[in-house]
C-alpha cells in the first residue's frame, strides 16, 4: 500500500515521506473543523497533510496539532484550548456517523448521488463516478 501510495503521489509530483507508524487523526479532524469555522480550509488540510505524509508527525500530539494550527494563522493557546476541551469533538462525531450511515469503508472516499468511489482512485475512476449521475465532461 505504501509504495502504491508513494507511486501515485510521485506521478502527482506531490511529496510523500517515510512513515514507519500509522497516528491517529482525531485532533487533527477536530482542528480541520474549527479552520473551517476560521476560513482557512485549505491552508490547514495542506499543512495537516505535510505534516503527517511528509514529516510522518504525530498527529494525535496535542502540541503537533497546535504547532500545525498555528502555521496557518491560528492563535496557537486558542488551538491548544480547544483541543484540550474537545471543543470539536461532538461535530466529528457527527461527521462519523454520517459516513457510516453511507457505507463509507475508507478514504478517501466520493460520493455523488448515492454513487462512491473509495480510495486515491485514477483520474478514469473519478469520470466513471461523473457519468454514473449524468454529469458527462469534467473540466
Amino acid at each position: 500500500m505504501k509504495r502504491r501510495f508513494g507511486a501515485l503521489m510521485a506521478e502527482e509530483g506531490l511529496e510523500y515521506g517515510e512513515r514507519t507508524h500509522t497516528y491517529n487523526s482525531r485532533l487533527a479532524q477536530e482542528l480541520a473543523v474549527w479552520g473551517d469555522e476560521a476560513g482557512v480550509t485549505d491552508a490547514l488540510h495542506d499543512a495537516l497533510f505535510r505534516a503527517y505524509f511528509v514529516e510522518a508527525r504525530n498527529l494525535a500530539l496535542t502540541d503537533v496539532v497546535v504547532d500545525v494550527a498555528a502555521t496557518v494563522g491560528l492563535d496557537a493557546a486558542e488551538a491548544r484550548q480547544a483541543m484540550e476541551e474537545r471543543r470539536y469533538r461532538s461535530i466529528v462525531d457527527a461527521h462519523w456517523e454520517r459516513a457510516r450511515n453511507m457505507g463509507v469503508t475508507g478514504v478517501p472516499t466520493f460520493v455523488a448521488d448515492g454513487y462512491a468511489v473509495v480510495g486515491a482512485q485514477p483520474y478514469e475512476a473519478m469520470e466513471g463516478l461523473m457519468s454514473q449521475v449524468g454529469v458527462h465532461k469534467l473540466s
